[in-house]
């Protein structure tokens, strides 16, 4: 007759098991995990998305829900056809047609450009409105590189540098960090690329 085994070495094989369950899970899904790499779980949930189910090269996706960002009591852009951009570990980035945004309430940025390694180089425009200047508070691809046309003259902006930016009826959350410009909502999980400690993921 074999012996009953002791609860504390049952509990050790489990969570032993559990961590093998996880790593196959993580191997499934295509994660490496480096160090200081946030561990996460391959389960998803009705209705909601994960950031780490996110494509890299990025994906550019309809936005299903009306967009409406505010600065000094105007309305920069309103528009229920914006595109949404989804990269692995990011909150999505939202990109609206020019027809839909308040041009006569920007500027061209002086001497500012960066090089996305996916979608080319972007420009920037400052928001001038009732002598407010808030600086390179969105960007655009006008000549976005293979596969990214759809990006063309639309206009993407920092929910964290206007007064308010609402998906639909929810105000949206900033991206942490100076150079990222993600969208976070209700609906998705992180954890998120931008907070200190997070530029190596």
């Amino acid at each position: 007759m074999s012996r009953p085994s002791h609860p504390v070495a049952t509990r050790a094989r489990s969570d032993r098991a559990a961590s093998k369950a996880e790593r196959r899970v993580d191997r499934a899904g295509g994660a490496s995990f480096g160090e200081g790499e946030p561990r996460r779980r391959g389960c998803r949930t009705a209705g909601v998305e994960r950031v780490w189910d996110y494509p890299r090269p990025p994906a550019v996706t309809p936005c299903a829900h009306r967009v409406r960002l505010e600065l000094a009591g105007q309305v920069l852009a309103d528009s229920t056809r914006a595109l949404r951009v989804l990269e692995t570990s990011h909150p999505p980035t939202i990109y609206l047609p020019p027809e839909d945004v308040r041009s006569d309430l920007l500027a061209p940025s002086d001497g500012r450009r960066t090089w996305c390694e996916f979608k080319g180089a972007a420009d920037y425009f400052d928001a001038v409105v009732g002598g407010r200047r808030v600086r390179a508070v969105a960007w655009t691809f006008p000549d976005p590189s293979p596969g990214y046309a759809a990006l063309r003259d639309h206009l993407a902006f920092y929910p964290g540098r206007v007064d308010g930016a609402w998906m639909g009826d929810e105000r949206v959350q900033a991206q942490e960090g100076d150079f990222y410009g993600g969208w976070i909502t209700a609906d998705l999980v992180g954890p998120f690329k931008g907070p200190r400690g997070t530029l190596g993921w």
